[in-house]
């Protein structure tokens, strides 16, 4: 097999595992509960939030832990409109959005809130003029995510907590699910931020909320002592701790292990450029562990099955996402609805080596042969 869908699922570190296991054994205690062995599982859980607060430079009491980055956004996007529903019920995101955000959204305009979707740039970055033209006294939420899942595309985010500052009842929250370990992690002006350590070779069904100290949202969960008012739900010591250790090894070898990424993208793209019906999506500002690209005529779906034949593991937009439709970020970037449907996304790691992409050069190649035109 060869794997190259590491923005779909990182495998768990060994590292992240282990301190899984050694957590969950050593605290049998409920964090919640009031005796011994709970106090000491409650202790062991504050001195963990605090590390994880640390290594993102926020506060303890800012740090809601959730189920992964979909019930984060979920937690953020409803919870900051319905708290805000007196203020008003206007929207700001935009078409690169992930479906835990774009179907918080939709939901959303079921119920009476109204949103624009922003503009986007050929380089998948979105218009600064278009939010400052969209704002209004009534917008409560900005959504943007800082890095897209499809093409890899850094957004401003610096630059869009400047615009929505200015506007002191609207909230900006940050999907950074693909940044962790990838880019810089922007905090200074976000109200809300969203991760999910199986990104970063953390352990599925574990993530977490940043939510700025003073900002008020409603909860999706309710009933039972927790971390948090935001989320009730026993708090799960072990996973926690297996964050902590996920973020802070991908928060240090940050920069070596996209220096690797960076030059299997190169050697990706220089073996891909050869062939004529192939075009790349992903602009050259991208994270280089994300490439979207497009074989001409042949559906993104097609290729992908026949990359599987032979072992290779790709995906077509996010895992997350409807098959069979065109990607909504290709669209945005292309304005050509043929390349949106036969786009793909290969996504790298520090862990691919040479003699992988050489491999699936040469299986890239035969299937290039069968299906082209």
């Amino acid at each position: 097999m060869l794997y190259f869908d590491y923005s779909a699922n990182t495998p768990a570190s060994e590292r992240a595992l282990r301190r899984f296991i050694e957590t969950e054994g050593r605290f049998i205690g409920n964090p919640n509960s009031v005796h011994c062995a709970g106090e000491a599982a409650r202790a062991e859980m504050n001195r963990v939030t605090r590390t994880i607060a640390s290594q993102l430079g926020v506060l303890p009491e800012e740090i809601i832990y959730t189920s992964g980055a979909s019930e984060a956004n979920n937690l953020a996007v409803k919870g900051i409109a319905r708290a805000s529903r007196h203020r008003g019920k206007h929207i700001i995101s935009t078409p690169l959005e992930h479906s835990s955000v774009s179907g918080c959204l939709t939901a959303l305009q079921e119920q009476g809130w109204e949103v624009d979707l922003l503009d986007i740039g050929r380089d998948g970055r979105i218009s600064l003029e278009h939010l400052s033209e969209l704002m209004r006294s009534d917008t409560i939420l900005v959504a943007v995510c800082a890095v897209d899942s499809e093409l890899g595309t850094v957004q401003p985010i610096g630059e869009i907590a400047e615009i929505v500052k200015k506007y002191p009842d609207c909230a900006l929250h940050v999907d950074a699910t693909q940044a962790v370990g990838k880019t810089d992690i922007i905090l200074d002006g976000v109200d809300t931020l969203s991760l999910s350590a199986h990104k970063f070779y953390g352990l599925n069904g574990t993530g977490l909320l940043f939510k700025r100290k003073d900002l008020i949202i409603e909860p999706l969960i309710h009933g039972g002592v927790s971390t948090t008012l935001y989320r009730s739900g026993t708090p799960a010591l072990a996973l926690a701790a297996s964050i902590d250790t996920a973020l802070a090894d991908a928060l240090e070898a940050q920069a070596e292990n996209m220096k690797t990424a960076a030059h299997m993208n190169a050697l990706l793209k220089s073996g891909l450029a050869k062939y004529p019906k192939v075009r790349f999506n992903s602009p050259e500002t991208a994270v280089p562990h994300i490439l979207n690209l497009s074989v001409t005529g042949v559906r993104g779906t097609d290729f992908r099955g026949a990359l599987n034949r032979y072992g290779v593991c790709v995906s077509v937009k996010s895992a997350c996402s409807v098959e069979n439709t065109p990607s909504r970020a290709v669209f945005a970037v292309s304005r050509d609805r043929k390349n949106a449907l036969s786009s793909w996304r290969i996504s790298l790691s520090h862990l691919t080596n040479e003699d992988e992409i050489n491999e699936f050069l040469q299986i890239f190649d035969k299937c290039y042969k069968e299906l082209v035109p």
